[in-house]
């Protein structure tokens, strides 16, 4: 099981959105409305880990983001396709 954020929808200028999570497993659909309001809701892409093998590091001192490949998301040139 795994735990999701969402927020809700304001559905008003005036309304804020509020976030909330659920557990729910990882093969269920994402919830469309609040479970106890029955407002709109959508999910939260929140930020995560994960491991990269492979990978030869390059020393820290000859690039600003040296642990950056150029098709890495925070690479801050211009993204090279890969082909």
């Amino acid at each position: 099981m795994a735990t999701y954020v969402y927020e809700t929808i304001p559905q008003n200028p005036d309304e804020l959105p509020r976030q909330f999570e659920v557990v729910q497993s990882m093969l269920a659909d994402a919830l469309k409305n609040h479970p106890d309001t029955g407002q709109p809701v959508r999910r939260v892409v929140m930020g995560g880990y994960g491991l990269i093998s492979g990978r030869k590091k390059t020393p820290a001192a000859s690039s600003p983001v040296a642990s950056c490949s150029p098709g890495c998301a925070c690479h801050r040139g211009p993204r090279i396709p890969s082909s």
